[in-house]
């Protein structure tokens, strides 16, 4: 298994969650969809600590790039992060105008930054590091903090 592979299949089952959790929020039924909103914000900051604590200042330290993708890729962490809270107020005021704009504009975000991962930095790390037995430690770190 290659860092690629791990970190890819766990976008892939992020993005499934965050569908059911928009598909539910959509549909008006509030009570399921924040239960969803919920299972994905568990999963993505499962997601994003595998990253940000192991795997970025593993590919910081092997490479010296400290200013370079790793740094992107937190501050697009933090811009998801900020339109999940907003998501978050507007499900809880059951506001789905406001819900749907964030959820849109959140499904964007993330599809160019999975893209940007999965096919720069993923790959950079699979070269830099010891991809296999990196792959098994996010592996591991992101199976027992996510919900299924």
């Amino acid at each position: 298994m290659t860092i690629s592979s791990c970190m890819s299949s766990d976008h892939t089952r992020c993005d499934d969650i965050f569908a059911r959790a928009e598909e539910a929020c959509t549909q008006g039924d509030w009570e399921r969809g924040a239960q969803l909103l919920g299972d994905f914000v568990t999963a993505l900051e499962a997601h994003f600590a595998s990253e940000e604590d192991v795997l970025f200042p593993a590919f910081e330290t092997a490479t010296g790039m400290r200013s370079g993708p790793t740094q992107m890729m937190r501050e697009e962490h933090r811009q998801m992060r900020d339109l999940l809270a907003n998501m978050n107020s507007a499900l809880s005021q059951r506001d789905s105008a406001n819900f749907s704009g964030g959820a849109d504009t959140l499904l964007v975000l993330m599809q160019q930054h999975n893209m940007k991962e999965e096919n720069i930095l993923y790959p950079m790390c699979d070269q830099a590091l010891g991809a296999s037995d990196m792959a098994s430690v996010l592996q591991q770190r992101i199976g027992t903090t996510n919900p299924a």
